[in-house]
């Protein structure tokens, strides 16, 4: 098992990398941007669950988009492996917490739709 391994990049090559992922970032920033101007006009309960999937994947596109970072400043093996299981671990952690928060807006969503029709 190689565990000393070191990772030679040049460092044009990273700042090259680290500028495409700026550049990615900002894209996907004007994309969430548009996005969230378009949710405003989604009627009713619907609006804050897609106020909430929307905050969500922002959320996870910045731990993406910091975590590549991350990665492109690795100076060995050990450390982008311990880097991508941190990332994967926490990301599934994330991801379970999303699980519940997206249910009680539905729940709540449901809700509100069936107390409207009642009335």
């Amino acid at each position: 098992m190689v565990s000393d391994a070191t990772i030679q990049i040049p460092s044009q090559v990273r700042e090259l990398a680290e500028k495409a992922v700026d550049q990615a970032e900002k894209a996907i920033a004007g994309f969430l941007d548009a996005a969230a101007k378009s949710v405003e006009m989604v009627p009713g309960p619907a609006k804050e669950v897609s106020k909430k999937t929307l905050s969500m994947t922002e959320q996870n596109l910045k731990a993406a988009f910091e975590h590549t970072r991350k990665l492109i400043q690795a100076s060995d093996l050990q450390e982008f492996m311990r880097l991508q299981t941190e990332f994967f671990t926490s990301q599934f952690s994330t991801a379970q917490d999303h699980m519940k928060e997206f249910g009680g807006e539905m729940l709540s969503s449901a809700k509100s739709v069936t107390q409207n029709e009642a009335h």
